[in-house]
């Protein structure tokens, strides 16, 4: 199965980077390479995920990686809809996959 980044989420890993850059370039530069082979395993098993429980979708899951959610959705590919800081509330909007 293809997966797929929203620019929404794409936007958010690139903060993220950008923080941890502030103080450790190179640490950031490996979360990225690490979170994006992470993510390419739900191209195998896209189930793999826990269901998200504010949506309560059963095709809108998440991994965690880290500190972060990775929320994305599943229908005839993987869509990575956000990425968030475990500790942050999520905003429902961020998950509402049917506009693609």
């Amino acid at each position: 199965m293809k997966v797929e980044w929203s620019p929404l989420a794409l936007d958010r890993v690139s903060d993220i980077a950008r923080y941890i850059a502030k103080d450790n370039p190179g640490a950031a530069e490996r979360w990225v390479n690490e979170l994006f082979d992470s993510v390419e395993r739900l191209a195998d098993f896209p189930e793999s995920g826990r269901v998200v429980p504010e949506a309560g979708v059963r095709r809108i899951r998440e991994v965690i990686f880290g500190a972060y959610r990775v929320i994305y959705s599943v229908k005839d590919k993987v869509e990575i809809l956000t990425v968030r800081r475990g500790s942050q509330l999520l905003d429902v909007s961020e998950i509402d996959d049917e506009q693609g």
